[in-house]
């Protein structure tokens, strides 16, 4: 479902050449190690676009651009709040905090990270196999 796809010049313009690179970066992290579907849909009020990897009718996470801006969401469902407890001691002190800091709603726990650098990429892939474990070798 690419055909929303903002082109590569539109997406640089949009983030500005050094966190495009980061886009780039943390969607060839995610495609490593997960085949997913990869949806883009219009970003909602405070983002312009939105791309979600989603499976079997679940989403595993979306990131957002806008000018300058990088998002990258998780949503933690009650379940994997308690697995994230198990693998804290294992992420940066940042990661933990943003975590904290996130609302938690009805359908779970909404952390939203915007990196500027890879520096959290690690963490990032840790967080998601809390949510799935990576179907590709």
């Amino acid at each position: 479902m690419l055909e929303n796809m903002p082109s590569q010049s539109i997406m640089t313009e949009l983030l500005g050449p050094p966190l495009y690179d980061v886009w780039q970066a943390l969607c060839s992290s995610i495609d490593e190690k997960y085949d997913m579907e990869r949806i883009w849909n219009a970003g909602g009020k405070r983002w312009t676009y939105e791309y979600k990897y989603r499976r079997g009718g679940k989403t595993l996470c979306s990131l957002y651009a806008k000018n300058n801006c990088v998002g990258f969401m998780i949503i933690f469902g009650k379940d994997e709040r308690a697995k994230f407890e198990d693998i804290r001691e294992t992420v940066s002190d940042t990661v933990c905090k943003q975590y904290d800091e996130a609302q938690t709603y009805r359908d779970g726990k909404w952390v939203m990270f915007e990196p500027a650098d890879t520096t959290e990429f690690d963490d990032y892939m840790k967080l998601l196999a809390v949510k799935r474990k990576p179907n590709r070798k």
